[in-house]
């Protein structure tokens, strides 16, 4: 490489740090103001009588049966499993046991549930709005940018990630655009914001809810679901439930390790 090659590529770096620095220290403060903005928009949770508490955390006493069974002795897990098929069949933890049978009412005209989704709503619009005019101020300014060289050799499989924006065939991989730098700010802050917010800040809150959106709580009954029709599920897999504990015949295995010791 000549000399004037490695001039020409010092001065780049140098120039690429009046993209990089910038973008870095817009995203880091845009994440500090969606936190406190979202603190701000946040509304407090209405408390819950204790019918329908009951019937939201019913179900997981099921499902914590179902799934620890093998620490309880028999007798005590019989016990167990018919008080609570028992009490799912006649719909004893219902909150309202007088519209069991009837079709769920809609999600819609529940205050709780509207309260849940413009809550839900409102943190949207605080992730959507700022990564929309940050992307829009670096579309204006800074495309076609590179900002900088990763110190480690990639693969050509990695150039339409690393350089998006950015329509050059002969450029080496390890080089990286202002646009995809902006997307992995996106990802890769999420440390710092702990650092500097908690960790209850928003952008942790809102990832906690994208994964209670995928993974369903089966302690909490979703909108527009028929919990008397999940009490009648969950007592029929407990009635299956093929009960064995680890603590049967827990002398016989203790006598025989010791002979073999």
């Amino acid at each position: 490489m000549s000399d004037q090659d490695n001039i020409g590529e010092i001065s780049a770096d140098h120039y690429s740090y009046w993209i990089l620095i910038p973008i870095t220290i817009v995203m880091v403060q845009t994440g500090v103001l969606r936190h406190y903005a979202s603190v701000l928009l946040q509304t407090a949770p209405k408390k819950q009588d204790a019918p329908a508490m009951r019937e939201q955390r019913s179900l997981g006493r099921g499902v914590a049966l179902r799934s620890n069974y093998h620490a309880l002795s028999k007798k005590s897990f019989e016990s167990r499993r018919d008080y609570l098929i028992s009490a799912y069949e006649n719909g004893d933890f219902l909150k309202e046991p007088e519209k069991k049978g009837q079709p769920p009412a809609n999600p819609m005209s529940d205050p709780s549930a509207m309260d849940g989704m413009m809550g839900m709503m409102k943190n949207n619009m605080a992730m959507m709005i700022p990564n929309t005019l940050i992307m829009s101020w670096i579309n204006a300014f800074f495309s076609g940018y590179v900002t900088m060289k990763l110190p480690f050799p990639l693969t050509i499989k990695f150039k339409s990630m690393l350089q998006a924006g950015v329509q050059t065939k002969d450029m080496d991989p390890r080089w990286m655009s202002s646009i995809s730098w902006y997307f992995l700010c996106i990802f890769g802050l999420q440390f710092v914001y702990v650092f500097l917010l908690g960790s209850d800040n928003a952008a942790s809150q809102l990832n906690q809810q994208m994964q209670a959106q995928q993974m369903p709580n089966p302690m909490m009954g979703g909108p527009g679901q028929d919990p008397d029709k999940q009490f009648k599920a969950e007592a029929e897999n407990l009635a299956v439930v093929d009960h064995y504990s680890v603590l049967d015949d827990v002398e016989g295995r203790l006598l025989a390790s010791l002979n073999k010791a």
